[in-house]
């Protein structure tokens, strides 16, 4: 009487894993790339979250990158509303402050779909960098 064993199942697909070691624990308690993610959510959440991993993070550098990043990325949009502000008031002392309505709009926009790919990039375990800002948070991990 012979019995057939049924064949293994098939290997799990797998995550790719970056150099910065995106697989490994966390002192946070949840996956590398959710926490990732999470930096680069839109308003404050993402700015305080940046924050908390950059305090409480040692484990994983691929996280500290991603927030340190989020970090910087928050510092330049701070550094482009105080630029455009100072811009809106300087038209409107000119009676063209009504032109500032359509940048605006632009500027929110791009920056908006720029939270949306590095937050992409963060959850498919990419070590996405910014020109200038991943180069420093990179030297900061």
């Amino acid at each position: 009487m012979a019995t057939s064993v049924p064949p293994p199942p098939p290997p799990s697909p797998r995550l790719p894993v970056t150099d910065f070691g995106s697989g490994g624990p966390t002192n946070l308690g949840m996956a590398p790339n959710v926490g990732a993610l999470l930096c680069y959510v839109p308003c404050c959440i993402g700015l305080i979250f940046s924050v908390v991993v950059a305090i409480v993070e040692k484990q994983s550098r691929f996280l500290r990158f991603h927030a340190f990043q989020s970090l910087l990325f928050h510092a330049a949009l701070v550094v482009c509303w105080v630029g455009l502000t100072i811009l809106g008031f300087i038209l409107s002392a000119l009676n063209i402050g009504l032109i500032m309505i359509p940048i605006q709009i632009l500027v929110g926009l791009a920056v908006l779909g720029l939270h949306i790919l590095l937050m992409i990039k963060a959850y498919n375990n990419e070590q996405y960098e910014l020109p200038t800002l991943g180069a420093m948070a990179k030297g900061w991990v």
